[in-house]
């Protein structure tokens, strides 16, 4: 929704300035987000394919990007995904039960639980993210060439 992100809402004076989008300014757009859709299903597909959701690979994803001797939160992985932390408990719940993640008190704030991925839940990650860069290997360079024409459209102040 625009009306939930202020920067799409409320233009700033940059953006007001600017040329307005012609139709190949359309076309660009409509491609990048073509091809930005065809990898986040691609990504869906694989995710399903190891009978997990997309949401569930990125938790585990954020979890395992997070460098040691730090560890996540739920609260720092709802922020990661932009989800409420209700739905990041409930994405934690169902992750723990199916052993892919574990939950310890935190050493520093008996408050807190640090999440962990399991031996298990490497191993599958460990499996997804391999296909995904294998895959961004072979539609990388599409996302970004045409990252490149959006922007370089935007760059020039718009026009064919």
């Amino acid at each position: 929704m625009l009306s939930q992100n202020p920067s799409l809402a409320v233009p700033d004076a940059a953006r007001t300035a600017a040329a307005p989008l012609c139709d190949a300014d359309y076309a660009r757009l409509a491609a990048f987000r073509h091809a930005l859709r065809s990898f986040l299903s691609f990504s869906e597909a694989a995710a399903a394919g190891v009978g997990l959701t997309g949401q569930q690979y990125q938790a585990l994803l954020v979890v395992r990007a997070t460098s040691t001797p730090k560890h996540m939160s739920v609260s720092e992985l709802a922020g990661q995904l932009l989800i409420k932390h209700h739905s990041a408990v409930g994405l934690v719940d169902r992750l723990v039960h199916q052993q892919l993640l574990v939950r310890k008190p935190s050493p520093d704030d008996a408050r807190k639980l640090e999440l962990r991925l399991t031996a298990k839940g490497r191993r599958v990650l460990g499996l997804l993210a391999d296909g995904h860069r294998h895959e961004l290997e072979h539609a990388g360079p599409q996302l970004s060439a045409l990252l490149n024409k959006v922007t370089q459209s935007a760059l020039a102040g718009a026009g064919p």
